[in-house]
């Protein structure tokens, strides 16, 4: 997890893909893990009906791959993230030590759930996700870095253009993601501003 407040510029390390349409918050995070409002141990359930049987033997998933074991790079296609909105879905993910989210397209609520907890979520062109997608089942070896300054992504010596909404590329790059360190940095005026309310009742 970020260091909250901290500015984000990126990662980098190994990735991981996980190919499908629309994986909805379901997916990612079945409902019985809702119950948790600290988020702990939210990682080690991420995914877990698909990685998973009944009496919890591992079924064929990339998150069950040995060849991805430390990888922090998420790679996933169309509609990532749609269904209920629940914010569980990109902390699950975060907690289990996915840095980073490059996809086709995301739903707009998770995109939103993931931003402010530090977890970037980018898009890029489908012809040259599936390209990397490729790659990396190939060679699960390739470093993969995500530059959120200049918008690429470099992997085994190829660069790939991605996007973002501008206000959540400044709001990773300034620290602005974080709400709770933004009022910790204004106490000064929001006490201020408290001052000058009236709080009577008539």
């Amino acid at each position: 997890m970020k260091n909250y407040g901290e500015p984000i510029t990126g990662c980098s390390g190994r990735a991981v893909p996980i190919r499908g349409d629309d994986v909805d918050t379901d997916r990612i995070i079945p409902a019985r893990y809702l119950k948790s409002v600290s988020f702990s141990g939210l990682g080690d359930a991420v995914f877990y009906d698909e990685r998973f049987d009944s009496r919890e033997n591992p079924k064929k998933h990339p998150l069950n791959d040995p060849r991805f074991e430390d990888a922090n790079i998420m790679l996933v296609n169309n509609n990532f993230g749609s269904g209920s909105s629940r914010e569980h879905a990109p902390q699950a993910i975060a907690r289990y030590g996915i840095d980073c989210i490059i996809g086709e397209s995301f739903a707009e609520i998770f995109a939103g759930n993931s931003t402010v907890i530090g977890l970037p979520v980018c898009t890029m062109e489908r012809e040259r996700l599936l390209e990397l997608m490729d790659r990396i089942e190939a060679d699960p070896s390739v470093e993969v870095e995500i530059d959120l300054e200049a918008m690429e992504l470099r992997a085994g010596g190829k660069k790939y253009k991605l996007s973002m909404p501008e206000t959540r590329r400044s709001m990773l790059l300034d620290g602005s993601w974080d709400s709770l360190e933004l009022l910790r940095k204004s106490k000064e005026a929001v006490e201020e501003l408290i001052g000058k309310l009236d709080y009577r009742f008539a």
